[in-house]
């Protein structure tokens, strides 16, 4: 199975070079599957019922969130809705929405997609682990579903790995998203998992994490607030992470970032042919 994981969609800039790009790469990688991390899609605040539309029309077959999962308050009966768009899995119990999901390829074939969220330096939620473990336990790959998906949202890189470790041998990719950088440690762990630590963001780099740089960097430096966080709207960037599973195994063979347009250096998956069509 051929999967592609796009970052943390930031504002308009990112919802453009997702949109953009998403329909020409199902071609171009022939993808079986797509998942998107939008919770910062809605002007770099949560996201909303006509955003998660406007992606699944553009090639999306799942949506996965973070902390902001709730800024935009309308999300809340559709999350709860829609089995396709999920929050972190170690909120609460009540919590609307769901944290993980089995949802079907075009071909058919079971995707299982989770979203947990780390806790260093983020809210304390329920042990992510723990929620991991257990929907592993009564998913097992290759099984119950052909494929494993783990988004895990959060700041420290020490906890992804761990987690990724954890989930090594019974997920197909464990990828990291929230702080907005694409790290160089994609890989198959020992045990068959694709894993990195963050993704990235589908935005503009020309930014502090997406956000306009004059507002965050008066922030920063004054502690006053002067205006609120908005993002930038120069040319993007679609990072991402691309893994080909074993069919027998539901294991990754492969994986390799992505990274399209904007202003970082360009990446694409060196075992794939060139992209048929134009895309910078």
């Amino acid at each position: 199975m051929k999967i592609l994981f796009c970052g943390d969609l930031v504002g308009r800039a990112g919802r453009d070079v997702v949109l953009e790009h998403l329909p020409a790469l199902r071609a171009d990688m022939n993808l079986d599957f797509v998942v998107v991390n939008a919770e910062n899609a809605a002007h770099g605040f949560g996201l909303t019922q006509k955003i998660c539309e406007e992606l699944f029309e553009a090639g999306a077959d799942a949506i996965t969130t973070g902390n902001h999962a709730w800024d935009q308050r309308e999300i809340i009966p559709f999350i709860d809705a829609d089995h396709r768009v999920l929050r972190p899995l170690n909120y609460t119990g009540g919590t609307p929405g769901r944290g993980a999901s089995v949802i079907k390829a075009r071909d058919g074939r079971s995707v299982l997609v989770v979203n947990v969220m780390c806790r260093l330096f983020m809210e304390l939620l329920d042990d992510p682990f723990a929620a991991v473990d257990g929907v592993l336990k009564s998913h097992p790959i290759g099984n119950a579903v052909d494929a494993v998906l783990i988004d895990v949202h959060g700041e420290a890189t020490s906890e992804k790995m761990a987690l990724g470790h954890v989930c090594d041998g019974r997920a197909s990719l464990v990828v990291g998203t929230h702080t907005h950088i694409p790290t160089a440690d994609a890989q198959v762990l020992p045990g068959g998992t694709a894993y990195q630590s963050d993704a990235g963001m589908c935005g503009d780099y020309d930014s502090v994490i997406g956000m306009k740089k004059e507002t965050a960097i008066a922030k920063f430096r004054t502690k006053i607030v002067t205006e609120r966080l908005a993002p930038a709207r120069g040319p993007a960037s679609l990072c991402g992470t691309y893994v080909e599973t074993d069919d027998a195994t539901g294991l990754a063979a492969r994986v390799s970032p992505v990274v399209l347009g904007g202003r970082l250096h360009p990446a694409w998956p060196a075992f794939l042919p060139p992209r048929a069509t134009a895309a910078e």
